[in-house]
């Protein structure tokens, strides 16, 4: 039988060292790669903040050393640029809230990355991420599905992928906790073991998104009108980019109950608050839909499952229609926070059906 072989997407942390550290004891002819994304200097972050750094290189090179295994570092910044970061600021500055982590996963991981498995003609892409894949043989399909661990489950990021994608994609972390991804790394004297997990978006400083568009553009955002949904002036904003919707925190008014961001006007530089009865939705519509374990549904099909409108969000159940270029979901109750631009991923207990964009509330 022929061996099997990998391409392991190594970040310099302890998760991708130990799925690489997993296939190979499956036996696979493992290659490690790190995909440099940016200078840390360019985008503004000391060299020892958040991943692409030097540190993270010689951590992987260091785990693919004591593994003996190939490694390679690639230059993705171009296309990291192009495909995440300025997206990301683009979609802030016309008041939405998008999840670079999504771009990242998709357009580098699972295309750059994936076309480079081809290229060094390997049969699987493999990372670290907490999610768990199975092959279904009465539908035909690939499944995919949260993690054992549901405090580390990572499968709202990835419902992105197509059936080519999961056919030549393998997740060894999927049921394991951290303690026990850890606790391989220290068994076999990997130098990520006890390594600290970067946190938030990896190209901002300190989670200041505001600070870091401000930077990246050169442009200030400015002060303006924080208004209610019934015209009412209650304060001034100090930059549209510098709230997100359901925010409560920070608004800086005086009212006779509390108030939270529920919308931006843009052409009126106006932030737009609410009373909690008034945040609340009972709906959305989302569009960019990709299904994993369902095939294409028509028109009018419905379906009964859960969402999750935030990585952190817990599941709410729904009710959705399919739409010609989008599909309607209906809450069971009315919730608050809905906010276009970020990813909703519809669950049936712990089977990913699927995702796409919101688009808006209702």
């Amino acid at each position: 039988m022929e061996k099997k072989s990998a391409l392991i997407a190594m970040s310099g942390g302890v998760d991708s060292s130990v799925a690489a550290l997993l296939m190979q004891e499956r036996g696979y002819d493992c290659v490690g790669v790190t995909m440099q994304l940016f200078a840390n200097e360019d985008v503004g972050i000391s060299r020892d903040k958040a991943c692409c750094s030097l540190s993270d290189v010689e951590d992987a090179r260091s785990v693919t050393t004591r593994l003996n295994i190939p490694y390679y570092v690639v230059n993705f910044a171009d296309n990291f640029r192009c495909q995440v970061i300025e997206p990301f600021v683009e979609a802030y500055q016309k008041g939405l809230t998008p999840n670079p982590c999504i771009d990242c996963n998709r357009y580098l991981k699972f295309k750059k990355l994936y076309q480079r498995r081809l290229e060094l003609e390997l049969d699987y892409i493999v990372t670290g991420h907490y999610v768990r894949l199975n092959y279904d043989s009465s539908s035909g399909r690939y499944l995919l599905r949260k993690a054992r661990d549901l405090h580390k489950d990572q499968s709202y990021v990835l419902y992105f992928l197509n059936q080519e994608q999961l056919a030549h994609s393998q997740f060894p972390l999927g049921e394991l906790t951290k303690d026990e991804v850890r606790s391989y790394a220290q068994k076999y004297d990997l130098r990520t073991a006890h390594k600290q997990e970067s946190q938030d978006i990896c190209f901002v400083n300190s989670g200041s998104y505001a600070d870091f568009i401000e930077n990246y553009t050169g442009h200030k955002s400015q002060p303006g009108d924080i208004v209610t949904l019934q015209g009412l002036k209650v304060g001034t904003h100090k930059g549209l980019i510098r709230y997100t919707i359901g925010q409560r925190r920070g608004l800086g008014v005086a009212y006779k109950e509390p108030l939270f961001v529920c919308g931006r006007n843009i052409d009126k530089n106006q932030l737009l608050v609410c009373t909690a009865s008034e945040l609340h939705s009972r709906g959305f519509y989302a569009n960019r839909i990709n299904w994993i374990a369902l095939a294409d549904p028509k028109v009018g099909d419905t379906l009964e499952c859960t969402v999750k409108v935030r990585y952190s969000a817990n599941p709410q159940p729904v009710r959705l229609v399919v739409e010609a270029d989008r599909v309607k979901v209906m809450f069971k109750e009315e919730i608050g926070g809905i906010a276009p631009g970020q990813a909703a991923v519809f669950y049936q207990d712990d089977l990913v059906l699927g995702g796409g964009t919101i688009v808006s509330s209702f």
